[in-house]
């Protein structure tokens, strides 16, 4: 069973840098999709970022291009998110998800029978 584990959140000044953490356990898929997802309050969910297992292929919602980096170190199963010069617009609750996918293609969007969802950790930009 897969078990995805975010930690990193906090409250964080415009401007700053923040880095988040999605610890994985239980992956038996030989190919996958993993990433981040976030909500703000009032808002719909939102695909972030992704990076697939098989090429390291990344991809970006346009609002963090250039802001936002995805990785991952494999032999710790362990994804990251770092967030630079971040805006009050990047506040949410922020999830790591896993989707059993050949590609990152349509990251913009859930399809929640083919993916494992973290329970989240909250990102706060304000001064």
């Amino acid at each position: 069973q897969v078990q995805l584990v975010e930690s990193g959140g906090t409250l964080v000044q415009p401007g700053g840098s923040l880095r988040l953490s999605c610890a994985a356990s239980g992956i038996t898929l030989d190919y996958y999709a993993i990433g981040w997802f976030r909500q703000a309050p009032g808002k719909e969910r939102e695909g972030v970022s992704c990076i697939h297992s098989r090429d390291g292929a990344r991809t970006y919602v346009d609002s963090v291009k250039g802001r936002f980096t995805i990785s991952r170190d494999d032999p710790k199963n362990t994804l990251f998110l770092q967030m630079d010069s971040l805006k009050p617009e990047d506040t949410a609750i922020y999830y790591c998800v896993l989707r059993s996918a050949r590609s990152c293609s349509n990251w913009d969007r859930s399809y929640s029978y083919l993916e494992v969802w973290g329970q989240g950790t909250q990102v706060t930009v304000s001064p």
